[in-house]
């Protein structure tokens, strides 16, 4: 599975979100994958799951979190809760 981090050019908090996104991704055994909605292949995606501001996060197709930062527990606990259905 991917946990997908959406950010963009001149993001203040996209680097907190990737660095927790990215930990969480290897301790889980998850694919990780940046996605710039400022870059056209970014904006469709963006656009598919209805993300318009950064950093948002989602696992797959599931969006986690749309322009925040989740912390890294709470983030945890998101990604295991969708993995567990």
């Amino acid at each position: 599975m991917k946990l997908k981090v959406f950010v963009m050019e001149g993001c203040p908090n996209c680097p907190e979100a990737k660095r927790i996104a990215r930990e969480v991704a290897e301790e889980l055994g998850l694919s990780y994958v940046e996605v710039d909605i400022g870059k056209p292949d970014g904006q469709i995606e963006g656009l598919m799951l209805q993300i318009a501001s950064t950093p948002s996060i989602a696992l797959e197709d599931e969006v986690l979190a749309r322009g925040r930062v989740l912390p890294k527990d709470e983030l945890m606990r998101e990604v295991l809760r969708r993995l567990e259905r």
